[in-house]
């Protein structure tokens, strides 16, 4: 049947077999509670079946940014995320910043396309960095996006294969006690942990490759299974009077800085916490993390007592407001695709014929220890340096055994050393565009992952389409773009074309406006306009990223640089004419739908939101 949104959703009849495996047996079929067949009690627990072209398994960021990649490209997609809120480490629930290719001060690296869109978006409605407003953000964006079924609190434990295809998965949804299983075309582990690798029979591995196996400098010489861990945050605040703390008396001790990585320098991050809170990284990184968990928040509390207790830290009147009980995993299993990206990869650029997407954070590989690495003499972490940006090749996306599997975020093939790098939620959230964008291509030309290798110019440039930056791949416009006879008010318009859509070094690569500026292609005769496309100036030079180090209000807010008003005009009958006039815009991607014939098109800025001029990246037509 149909739901409200349109939607398949298949609800199993009181007869009906459930698909695959499951922790209750196979074979069970869906039932009203309390009724029974052949004399026998049958489960309890109803079950709902979908038949999605594509299934998304982890709603963290590169979940989030895979399902609306593919729902927006017209594929019907369900999204099964464990927990109750969307955003994984970015969530309420783990409070993390999302870091990527800037690096948090690296100029105009910042990524673009969906995570961008979210990122303005919570700026303007979330200006006093309020992490459950973010949380508001993410479900709103899936929740109301037709193409998506969003299950909640629904966990994926079981998997049915037929030869080397997925052909469905069975999920455990928490708060409602029923069953879903979603039979699909296609499939994307975005997990983290990797669930459909045990599930499925699909290639993975665990910790450190020898040295000798990629020829890395980094790696160690003999290969181990150990990682990097995992991480409880606190947040706090400075109140108006003294704050007491009495430590609870199950929490560790420590009496002196040099118990603690980083001794007295690794406390400036007072509100935020320390993320060499650090452990797990000896143990099972997914078997053992609720006893991980139990080591963090004894180290955690009892860094606190050090900072209330045990010296001056110039926090008397700081109180703890926020514990972190979901621990910040950094790495566990990682899938075998048909490229393993490498350290020697990213030390080259990444420049891949089938870049999808780029990273740019150090190679930051802490050390297995984690905060009880201080013992060892060793530090926390260490930042190895990396290029950015490097590019990402799109056959790091997807399984090399397991047919139909794609993947994104911390779980993608590539060595330890390189996922030390990758794993950043900025670096996930741009994969995660791509895996979607490729998933729909798929999806329509009815084939697997890999063979979207053979229609990869497509697939690069339905990601540039959507203001995704792929490093050393200019965006190529269409011919009535380029045609066009291209003028402005003021200054040298063509940058608006020239497919590159930030600024490389001291190159701009855009057209300077201000207010009351007017950018402006004519047509020797009228032509068909069906859109108007700009990429405007969202500050790339800024860092507009949710942290708790902006809980204070003002501190992230729609760039001042933004173009607020501006109207989109059309030259019919030899005048102009206002095609839409845009209110308090908010966005860096602008589609204008035109469906017209016209002798021209131009952008005319009435005002930004406070600066005295704005950048247009791009100005293009289809």
């Amino acid at each position: 049947m149909l739901d409200s949104l349109g939607r398949r959703s298949f609800l199993a009849s009181a007869g009906g077999a459930a698909l695959g495996a499951s922790a209750l047996g196979k074979g069970v079929a869906a039932a009203e509670p309390g009724q029974a067949r052949h004399g026998k009690r049958r489960a309890p627990f109803r079950e709902d079946r979908h038949e999605p072209d594509f299934c998304v398994v982890g709603g963290g960021m590169a979940g989030v940014c895979a399902a609306l990649a593919a729902a927006r490209h017209g594929a019907k997609v369900v999204l099964i995320q464990d927990r109750p809120v969307l955003g994984g480490n970015a969530s309420s629930e783990c409070r993390m910043h999302i870091c990527g290719a800037d690096r948090h001060k690296l100029p105009h690296l910042r990524e673009t396309g969906i995570l961008e869109e979210l990122r303005l978006e919570n700026a303007h409605r979330n200006p006093n960095s309020h992490y459950s407003i973010w949380d508001l953000i993410l479900y709103e964006k899936v929740r109301f996006e037709p193409n998506i079924t969003l299950l909640l609190n629904c966990s994926c434990l079981d998997a049915e294969m037929k030869g080397r295809r997925i052909q469905s998965v069975r999920a455990w949804q928490l708060t409602t006690q029923k069953w879903h299983t979603i039979r699909a075309a296609l499939f994307a582990d975005c997990s983290g942990d990797a669930i459909l690798a045990p599930l499925t029979g699909a290639e993975f591995r665990i910790g450190h490759e020898a040295r000798s196996e990629y020829n890395e400098s980094i790696a160690p010489e003999i290969a181990d299974r150990r990682t990097m861990g995992m991480t409880c945050l606190f947040q706090a605040r400075e109140y108006a009077t003294p704050q007491p703390f009495e430590p609870p008396p199950w929490i560790y001790r420590f009496d002196r800085e040099e118990d603690l990585p980083y001794g007295a320098k690794g406390h400036r991050w007072l509100q935020m916490g320390y993320w060499w809170i650090e452990l797990g990284g000896e143990d099972d990184s997914i078997a053992d993390t609720e006893s991980v968990r139990d080591e963090l928040l004894k180290i955690t509390l009892g860094v606190w007592d050090h900072i209330k207790n045990r010296g001056d830290h110039g926090a008397d009147n700081w109180a703890l407001e926020w514990i972190q009980f979901l621990p910040g995993k950094r790495e566990s299993r990682r899938y075998v695709g048909d490229h393993v990206l490498t350290q020697n990869d990213i030390e080259a650029e990444g420049r891949f014929d089938d870049v999808v997407a780029y990273g740019g954070w150090s190679m930051d590989d802490h050390h297995s220890a984690g905060f009880r690495a201080v013992k060892l003499g060793a530090p926390a972490t260490i930042f190895h340096p990396a290029p950015s940006p490097y590019g990402i090749p799109y056959r790091s996306l997807y399984s090399r055994n397991v047919a139909n599997l794609m993947f994104a975020g911390r779980c993608i093939s590539a060595t330890h050393v390189a996922l030390s790098s990758t794993r950043v939620m900025g670096t996930c959230s741009v994969m995660g565009q791509a895996v979607g964008t490729a998933a729909a291509l798929a999806c329509a030309k009815g084939i697997e992952p890999r063979g979207v290798n053979t229609h990869m110019r497509q697939l690069q440039q339905m990601l540039q389409d959507d203001d995704c930056y792929l490093p050393w791949k200019k965006h190529e416009f269409t011919g009535l773009t380029m045609r066009a006879a291209l003028t402005a008010s003021q200054g040298d318009p063509e940058p608006v074309r020239d497919g590159v859509e930030r600024q490389i070094g001291t190159d701009p690569h855009a057209w300077i406006a201000h207010p009351g500026d007017v950018l402006m292609y004519t047509f020797p005769a009228e032509t068909a306009v069906n859109e108007a496309t700009l990429v405007l100036d969202s500050a790339m030079d800024k860092d507009i990223t949710l942290s708790l180090h902006h809980a204070t209000p003002d501190a992230v807010r729609i760039p001042a640089v933004m173009p607020k008003t501006f109207r989109v005009e059309g030259l019919s009958g030899g005048a102009w004419e206002t095609i839409r006039r845009v209110e308090n815009n908010r966005q860096r991607l602008v589609r204008v739908p035109v469906k017209r014939t016209l002798g021209g098109i131009r952008f005319v800025l009435e005002e930004t939101w406070g600066a005295a001029d704005s950048r247009v990246y791009a100005f293009h037509l289809a």
